[in-house]
């Protein structure tokens, strides 16, 4: 349980590897120890309490009561010192799981071997303290656990003389022995129910953990100004679309898209108004688009639409609303005269052709189409090998670094 700490750690929690464990952390085990062994020593005391019935039926002397209760109070005394003090937190095990359960396991098979008239009762106990123990038990500290436990009983019952009886001669001793069952029952009922609270809180953090881990994952996915996906999400999903493609000898078609003089809108209106912009150009596309087509920031305000199952014919089309719906937007409600539009260079995937020279193709019909007025969606040309251009080809490969 937990990582192996240096002997010389100091109390605030500071490992082997030199990593200080937060505060909260450190409180919070803390208290479930404290949690512990309070109901360690309320333990101690109930069975104490049973012994001195029994005391009062003759069964045991009356101090045997009390010298089990000082017994197991200095026991759990010792080890809520080493809590308090940060010494467990030292520790490998931070619970001392092994060390408690064989302390106790002594009391308790000492006491059976002195006073086997009410050996039962000792043996009742061993239930509720292996059940506490095992809260907080590796596997490897169960096993050593249950094995120094197989060694004691082996020695209580095959080599020891007196016979461990169950006290039944008078109406006295059966009200104890009652007692005994009923309490030692309720006992491992209790511990089951802390048991079962652990698993729900186990099992919540982990629904939390997973709920974090979504959230992180899609934060990483996400281009923080436009909520698009960023470059590197969206090349992953081109590549993706790109290979479900060719495994299913279907279509794919790609939109370069390009805000016209964007950079005149961030000198003439600000930069605040230009991520404005950005951001309800984004969420016009993504409310005109279907759910399998993947949309994203490819760099600065420079967007790609992936198109799966459609061809370039089917895809113009569809660019041709989207550019429409673009420029019919009252921009002016951002500042009085502004107008957006956007330029469009789409392709589609032919045989063989990388994603490269899929976007490079892509890219030439764009620059087409700025070249050419601007506000408009220009088809690539096919695919012809070493016809692309340089530029092309080499801006598609850094937009993918």
């Amino acid at each position: 349980m937990g990582a192996t700490t240096s002997p010389f750690s100091d109390s605030l929690g500071v490992s082997s590897a030199g990593h200080v464990r937060p505060a909260a952390i450190l409180a919070k085990r803390a208290r479930h120890r404290r949690r512990m062994l309070d109901l360690a020593g309320l333990s101690y005391v109930i069975d104490a309490g049973i012994l001195l019935i029994y005391a009062a039926a003759g069964t045991v002397p009356t101090i045997v009561g009390p010298a089990l209760a000082g017994c197991g109070l200095a026991t759990v005394a010792i080890f809520l010192a080493l809590s308090e003090f940060g010494i467990s937190d030292r520790l490998r095990d931070h619970y001392c799981v092994v060390p408690q359960a064989t302390i106790n396991l002594v009391i308790m098979l000492s006491f059976a071997e002195l006073f086997p008239q009410v050996g039962v009762l000792f043996l009742c106990s061993l239930f509720v303290v292996y059940g506490f123990s095992s809260l907080r038990s590796t596997p490897r500290q169960a096993a050593i656990a249950w094995t120094l436990l197989a060694i004691g009983l082996t020695a209580l019952f095959v080599l020891s003389a007196p016979p461990i009886t169950l006290p039944m001669g008078s109406t006295m001793e059966r009200f104890a022995t009652m007692l005994v069952f009923l309490l030692a029952l309720g006992r491992c009922m209790y511990i089951g129910v802390l048991a079962a609270t652990l698993r729900d809180k186990l099992y919540k953090r982990g629904v939390e953990l997973k709920a974090t881990y979504r959230r992180i994952e899609e934060l990483a996915e996400l281009d923080e100004l436009t909520g698009a996906y960023n470059r590197r999400c969206i090349m992953r999903m081109l590549d993706d679309a790109l290979l479900r493609a060719r495994d299913d000898a279907m279509p794919l078609t790609i939109a370069l898209i390009d805000l016209d003089w964007f950079k005149r809108i961030n000198d003439l209106y600000g930069h605040p108004t230009g991520d404005e912009v950005l951001r309800t150009f984004a969420i016009t596309i993504f409310a005109n688009i279907r759910e399998v087509d993947r949309f994203g920031r490819y760099g600065g305000e420079e967007f790609l639409l992936v198109l799966p199952g459609t061809t370039q014919d089917g895809g113009y089309p569809i660019l041709e609303r989207l550019r429409e719906i673009v420029a019919a937007l009252d921009w002016s409600a951002f500042s009085e005269g502004m107008a957006v539009t956007m330029s469009v260079g789409i392709a589609t995937l032919d045989d063989d052709e990388t994603p490269e020279a899929l976007l490079a193709r892509a890219d030439d019909a764009l620059y087409e189409a700025k070249a050419h007025g601007r506000n408009r969606v220009v088809q690539a040309r096919p695919a012809c090998g070493d016809a692309l251009s340089v530029r092309a080809m080499s801006r598609a490969r850094d937009l993918r670094v």
